[in-house]
């Protein structure tokens, strides 16, 4: 594995497990808003992407007054309301504080608005990590290399010295269209066959893994 002086993360599915608490927030929403609820797979199937577009794909005739309550409740229900937890996955603080240590660059390029990463990032406590960051509706969405150019341009690191890790097809299909490597992790929303079709460097089945690769 090359020395990279940037690590790029996805935030749900890879540093942080979310993903149970997503659905269950789109699922309640849909409910409140009265579209029909979508499968668990489909929700899934849709982290990362900005909300706009992920309503899209979920609700195949949703109108523009259901999408803008849908994100209203979608937030309400995933910042307020649900209680499912959503914890670092094992060894997150660690691996970062490590590559910290080694001097590495780290950012986070995410398919969540600022406001939930915001608070995701202040629940957790991991904001000091991170040297950059860009969500959705700051640029277009993933699969676009837009967020990972925009990181490369502000931190003056040369596509070829990052690398992206990520849980989704989405987060991998991104770096390959911006000419910058990545890592793909199982434990998230897309398994290891999905993850392949995007030729990552390697595919880790945990953080511990991921650290041998990258400290």
């Amino acid at each position: 594995m090359k020395n990279y002086k940037l690590i790029i993360f996805d935030w749900d599915g890879t540093l942080m497990d979310s993903v149970d608490r997503i659905v269950s927030s789109m699922k309640s929403a849909a409910k409140i808003v009265g579209l029909t609820i979508p499968s668990t797979q489909s929700v899934k199937d849709i982290i990362g992407l900005s909300l706009p577009i992920a309503f899209d794909k979920l609700f195949s005739d949703i109108t523009e007054e259901q999408a803008k309550a849908m994100l209203v409740q979608y937030k309400y229900q995933f910042i307020e309301v649900n209680m499912t937890p959503m914890p670092l996955f094992n060894d997150a603080a660690l691996l970062l504080a490590n590559l910290q240590k080694q001097e590495k660059l780290l950012a986070i390029a995410t398919g969540k608005a600022r406001e939930g990463l915001t608070h995701v990032l202040k629940v957790s406590g991991m904001a000091h990590f991170f040297n950059s960051t860009r969500c959705a509706g700051e640029v277009p969405s993933k699969p676009d290399p837009t967020m990972l150019i925009s990181i490369l341009d502000e931190l003056n690191i040369a596509a070829q010295d990052a690398i992206m890790v990520g849980d989704s097809s989405h987060d991998l299909a991104m770096a390959q269209a911006a000419n910058i490597d990545s890592i793909g992790v199982t434990f998230g929303v897309h398994d290891r066959q999905t993850l392949e079709k995007y030729q990552p460097k390697a595919i880790v089945d945990s953080l511990v893994e991921l650290q041998c690769l990258l400290v």
